[in-house]
């Protein structure tokens, strides 16, 4: 097997001492990566660091001067978030260079935060949602029977991971299909985002469970060459049934200070770490003047990406970009920290009880029980498993408890909304839904795990409820109502990223009432520039145009009103439509009458939103004018990995983009 030459049948070979030592300088790709853009997934990436070097160099038949090559086999990397050392295994098999490597997780760099088969040659699955990896693994080695083609199939997913229900799918179909050309892999290094794996949700005895399952299980130290490489030799040897290798690893391995710490999982280390990471490695080709020509490269390339983004955007006298001018001055904070601080304050309440799918301190949900013990009875932990969180929400619901659950906008909407829709919706339960780390704000994770539809997918549902906060402040005032006062299903949406806090403790928040902003003069605090007045005791100033935004869109939009105030003297009525359904209707029927062009902008594929105003303004509809309208949005089209903030000036949402769309707007 091994890299193969596809026209002349020529294959390269290595000595396992010869592919000791390439993954050690694989070891050093991957660190040098994450280093540069300060953002990745060591741990997981350095414990399946043998695996993917045992079959690159030796195990899999491949063609790195012909990726697509027919015969070829495949490798899907199920655990996506792994995807550096995928690259580290491209780079060193002659796919990429590693000076390109090092431009990892950055806006318009191919090597993204999670694998993108379209933007890199050398993959074959685009991913980041954990357990899905398996299940296409499977399809390939059928498609491979099918067509009585030679190629085998690999896939490497992860030990939590296995929590995922659609593994267990997979398994008892490859199994069904007798598909003794597929080896799965399973990088069992015991550790995952909350804690150690047996204690967020045990997967023991794995091996036990995939025999059950009728496939050929083998054990071995996964840091091992020989072994591993005995271990593929085995499950070539084996017919009539797939083959599963569960490789004992240790997560962060090879760096001393990394080695078995959960803490590692999505962190990365700083230069000083990194430089003791490499020592450690003790390879001689990375010189002082390399790891600075590698670092040079990844500056180089990020600067060019945030000046051309910068350069793109549209240009006024002077920036109101924010904090760059010795007034307007305003405090950023995450808006996940409200919703810890929201489960922290009304935790008291018996009934509320929190359900964690990992990643749990991320989100803050942890935030419910850190300084209260006593409530740890009340805290359930699925773990990665979106649609069992649910379902196990919608049990708990029925008995009378106000169960919260939490992870990712994108998992815990789209993965589970069968399960929202028919068990909880229908029935009407009371079970609210954390949607975190909302819109681009997730930043280098990228497109699979930036949501950028789940309004849409929220508000079509009958009997949900949608509410989002401005700012940390006003999530906080959301959750507390939505959770205590709201009955039935609800779903909150708020970001990672530190974004404005553009309210008060005292700024009125009342359910199915917005919020009017009105700019007013400039002033030494941000929030001092305006005025905010619910929108149920606004009178009509006769502004030229209504920016309506909800979430993190809010101080943009504020930002916009400034922004045109100053440099056309045209005044924008913001609106913080905070309650998406049901939909504050009152206030868009005031803007349509008193106004009639409204500029709608959201963190998100444009229309979720937007449509929904859009709607209620047609229908309200009752001046002679024209009703003229606009949405500012994502157009038709996934994230990219890059910094948060250089995103939202790249998709077009930042203000100075929103006031050039009102003035476009104004002008038509």
């Amino acid at each position: 097997m091994t890299i193969t030459d596809s026209y002349t049948g020529r294959e390269t070979t290595f000595s396992i001492e010869e592919i000791e030592h390439k993954t050690r300088r694989m070891r050093a790709y991957t660190l040098t990566a994450i280093t540069c853009a300060q953002s990745g997934h060591p741990g997981g990436s350095l414990s399946a660091m043998e695996i993917v070097a045992a079959l690159f160099l030796d195990e899999l038949k491949h063609d790195p001067a012909n990726s697509d090559w027919p015969d070829r086999d495949r490798f899907f990397l199920s655990k996506a978030h792994a995807v550096p050392a995928l690259y580290a295994a491209l780079v060193e098999t002659g796919y990429h260079r590693l000076e390109d490597m090092v431009t990892l997780r950055r806006l318009g760099s191919p090597f993204q935060g999670h694998t993108d088969r379209i933007k890199l040659k050398g993959i074959e699955m685009s991913g980041g949602s954990l357990g899905q990896g398996f299940g296409v693994a499977v399809g390939c080695a059928r498609a491979a029977k099918i067509d009585i083609k030679p190629y085998r199939v690999y896939v490497l997913m992860g030990d939590g991971e296995q929590q995922e229900g659609s593994i267990w799918e997979a398994a008892m179909s490859a199994a069904d299909f007798r598909l003794d050309n597929l080896v799965a892999i399973v990088d069992k290094n015991n550790l995952q985002i909350d804690g150690r794996v047996e204690s967020v949700m045990d997967i023991d005895p794995l091996a036990d469970k995939y025999k059950a399952f009728n496939w050929n299980v083998i054990e071995i130290d996964g840091h091992s060459i020989p072994q591993l490489l005995d271990a593929f030799k085995t499950a070539r040897e084996a017919k009539g049934r797939p083959t599963a290798i569960i490789a004992r690893t240790i997560k962060g391995k090879g760096v001393g200070f990394m080695e078995g710490a959960a803490g590692w999982h999505g962190k990365a280390p700083s230069k000083e770490q990194y430089l003791k990471a490499i020592e450690e490695l003790n390879l001689e080709e990375f010189t002082p003047a390399y790891i600075e020509k590698l670092f040079d490269a990844a500056a180089g390339f990020h600067h060019r990406s945030d000046k051309k983004t910068f350069d793109d955007m549209p240009a006024f006298s002077r920036s109101y970009w924010w904090n760059c001018q010795k007034d307007m001055v305003v405090r950023m904070e995450p808006t996940r920290f409200g919703f810890g601080k929201a489960l922290a304050n009304i935790g008291d309440d018996p009934r509320v009880c929190t359900i964690h799918a990992d990643i749990s301190d991320s989100i803050k949900i942890t935030d419910f029980e850190k300084d209260h013990p006593e409530r740890l009875k009340r805290v359930v932990s699925v773990g990665i498993a979106e649609q069992n969180m649910m379902l196990v929400a919608a049990g708990l619901a029925k008995e009378g408890k106000i169960p919260v659950t939490g992870t990712y906008g994108v998992f815990c909407t789209g993965r589970p909304w069968d399960q929202i829709r028919t068990t909880i919706c229908y029935a009407g339960l009371n079970v609210k839904i954390a949607g975190a780390h909302g819109g681009i704000s997730v930043g280098p994770d990228g497109a699979t795990h930036q949501a950028l539809e789940e309004l849409a997918l929220m508000s079509i549902l009958p009997n949900m409820t949608i509410i989002v906060g401005c700012d940390s402040l006003e999530t906080q005032k959301v959750v507390e109502y939505g959770t205590l006062k709201v009955a039935g299903p609800t779903y909150f949406r708020f970001g990672r990223e530190a974004t404005p806090v553009v309210t008060r403790t005292d700024t009125p928040f009342t359910f199915g009432v917005s919020n009017v902003y009105r700019y007013r003069h400039r002033a030494p605090e941000f929030l001092d520039a305006f005025e905010i007045i619910p929108s149920d005791r606004y009178q009509n100033e006769k502004e030229a145009v209504a920016i309506i935004a909800c979430g993190a869109m809010v101080p943009e939009a504020m930002r916009a009103a400034w922004i045109l105030k100053e440099e056309t003297n045209i005044e924008a009525r913001v609106v913080n439509l905070h309650t998406i359904k049901p939909l504050d209707e009152k206030t868009i029927m005031a803007a349509v009458s008193d106004i009639g062009t409204l500029l709608t902008v959201e963190e998100h594929q444009v229309g979720g939103f937007g449509n929904l105003v859009a709607g209620a303004a047609a229908r309200l509809k009752t001046r002679q004018a024209p009703l003229k309208i606009d949405m500012v949005g994502v157009c038709d089209r996934f994230g990219e990995s890059g910094d948060a903030w250089l995103l939202t000036r790249h998709f077009g949402l930042s203000a100075e983009w929103i006031a050039a769309r009102a003035l476009n707007l104004l002008k038509s």
